[in-house]
């Protein structure tokens, strides 16, 4: 893994919390449709490298150079990984953490 590059933030209303960031100094780096009708905002701050994702669950995603590699190398370790997704946006599997936590991998 090379970087925290997204950190996905749980809220209720998208567009009041896309508000709330922008008076922080963040900015729109995406905001397209998402799955099931909904909207994938990502911010980030002007000299940041990493991104908030203002979504209905929690989960950080992790930035790979090669995810396959990465995933063997995780699961001689006894780590569970699901499947690979094969997306428009990157290459994406997710894990869970002992507490039940969402975390992801992403090849771009």
């Amino acid at each position: 893994m090379k970087a925290v590059e997204i950190i996905m933030v749980p809220v209720k209303d998208r567009q009041k919390a896309k508000e709330f960031y922008l008076k922080l100094g963040f900015h729109v780096i995406v905001e397209a449709p998402a799955d099931h009708g909904e909207t994938w905002i990502q911010m980030g701050l002007p000299e940041g490298n990493t991104s908030i994702s203002l979504t209905n669950f929690q989960g950080i995603i992790f930035e790979t150079n090669d995810i396959e590699q990465e995933i063997q190398e995780l699961r001689t370790k006894g780590l569970e990984i699901g499947k690979i997704d094969n997306t428009p946006w990157g290459r994406f599997a997710w894990l869970k953490d002992l507490d039940g936590n969402s975390l992801c991998l992403h090849q771009k």
